[in-house]
């Protein structure tokens, strides 16, 4: 197993990125989260715009999705990825909210990961819902818990 340090590095490596500042803009959060929301765009970039386009735009032709539709593309991808451990998953990794997606996307952007458009902006993050509601749908029914 690798310890977090080798994960950071790996995962670093990977991304050819500056990892420290990148945790330095967006939070302590590990890079198994950045790995999400770069593969949640990816699934939200096909649900909005349709496989095809996902599958061959080039860099040239517009993937946009707004905030919004990010972050509801991200939770649509949580739960595909992790069922029902969804939310606890994003919760150990310090996802909290959608206000979280944005500082890991805005992260991403200024590392030269992610292109935004002059109209996207942080608050396209905030609130964009309630993780209690959001997820609520998946947790155990209440005579199963302890």
């Amino acid at each position: 197993m690798l310890s977090r340090e080798s994960e950071f590095e790996a995962v670093a490596d990977e991304l050819k990125i500056n990892w420290k500042t990148m945790r330095e803009k967006a939070g302590p959060y590990p890079p198994q989260a950045f790995e999400f929301v770069r593969g949640g765009l990816a699934h939200t970039v096909e649900l909005v715009h349709g496989e095809r386009a996902a599958r061959e735009a080039t860099e040239d032709e517009s993937r946009h999705v707004s905030g919004q539709q990010l972050c509801f593309g991200l939770k649509d991808f949580a739960v595909k990825q992790y069922g029902m451990l969804a939310r606890t998953v994003l919760e150990r990794w310090g996802v909290q909210g959608t206000e979280d997606f944005g500082r890991i996307v805005f992260a991403m952007i200024d590392a030269g990961l992610m292109r935004k458009t002059d109209e996207d902006s942080m608050d396209d993050f905030r609130s964009v819902y309630d993780f209690d509601e959001a997820f609520a749908a998946l947790a155990l029914p209440s005579e199963l818990r302890h």
